[in-house]
C-alpha cells in the first residue's frame, strides 16, 4: 500500500461511511484523550510525572500565543483550540513514521489526505470570524473595506485564500513526503528511507508549528485593535 493511494469503507454509521482515514483519526484522538485523562485524573499541587509534562505544554502554549497575539485574554481563550491543532497535526504527521505502518491496511497519516487538511483549514476559517465578531462585534466587518472600500474584492479574496493555502501547504508537504518515502522503500530498501524518515521527524514538527502559527496569526489579525 502507498499512503494516500488506498481507499475503503469499513462500515457505516447510519448513512455515513467510515473509512480508513476516519479510523486513523479516531486512534490519534484517542491517544490525545488518554494522555490528557491520565495527566489530569489525580491532580497534585506540586505536579510530577505526566501531569508535570502536560502542565509544561499548557504553560508554554499559553505564553507562546500570548506573545503572538496583542490581547492576552484572546490568546488564553483560543489557546486550547490552537494547542489541539498542534497536537493532532503533529501526531498525524508522525503516525506515518510508525515502523510497518505503510503495510497496515487502513493506517494512513490523516494529514496526507486533502479532505482532512481542508477540514482543519475550515475550522480555522470559521474560528477566525467567530473570534473577530466576538471581540469587535459588527465593527469587525469594517476590516473588509479597510483601508478603502475599493479594497473589498481583494480583502474577500484574501479571506478565501487563507484556508486554501493552509489546506494545500499541509497536504502537499505530508503527502509528498509519504510518497517519496514509499517509493524509496521499493527502490532502496533501507538506508536512504531511514535518512528520509529522520528528516520527516523534523518536517512533521515544522508543518504542525507552521499551521498553528498561521492560524493564531489570522485570529490575532481578526481581533486586533484596528477593527
Amino acid at each position: 500500500m502507498i499512503f494516500g493511494m488506498w481507499d475503503a469503507t469499513y462500515f457505516h454509521l447510519g448513512p455515513i461511511p467510515v473509512d480508513h482515514i476516519i479510523v486513523t483519526e479516531w486512534a490519534i484522538i484517542a491517544v490525545i484523550g488518554l494522555i490528557a485523562y491520565f495527566a489530569t485524573r489525580n491532580m497534585q499541587v506540586v505536579p510530577t510525572g505526566l501531569q508535570n509534562a502536560f502542565e509544561m505544554i499548557i504553560v508554554w502554549t499559553y505564553d507562546f500565543f500570548t506573545q503572538l497575539m496583542d490581547k492576552e485574554h484572546v490568546a488564553k481563550k483560543w489557546a486550547p483550540v490552537l494547542t489541539t491543532f498542534f497536537l493532532f497535526i503533529l501526531l498525524s504527521n508522525y503516525s506515518g513514521l510508525i515502523p510497518g505502518a505503510a503495510r497496515i491496511e487502513g493506517f494512513q497519516p490523516p494529514t496526507s489526505n486533502w479532505n482532512v487538511t481542508m477540514t482543519l483549514a475550515l475550522i480555522t476559517f470559521f474560528s477566525v470570524h467567530v473570534a473577530g465578531f466576538s471581540e469587535n462585534g459588527m465593527h469587525y466587518l469594517g476590516h473588509f473595506i479597510s483601508p478603502n472600500p475599493l479594497m473589498l474584492p481583494l480583502n474577500l479574496l484574501e479571506e478565501v485564500t487563507h484556508p486554501l493555502s493552509l489546506t494545500v501547504r499541509l497536504f502537499g508537504n505530508i503527502f509528498g513526503e509519504e510518497m517519496v518515502i514509499a517509493y524509496m522503500l521499493f527502490m532502496v530498501p533501507f538506508f536512504i528511507p531511514m535518512a528520509l524518515m529522520g528528516l520527516s521527524v523534523l518536517l512533521g514538527a515544522i508543518q504542525a508549528v507552521v499551521f498553528t502559527i498561521l492560524s493564531a496569526s489570522y485570529i490575532a489579525a481578526a481581533t486586533g485593535e484596528g477593527h
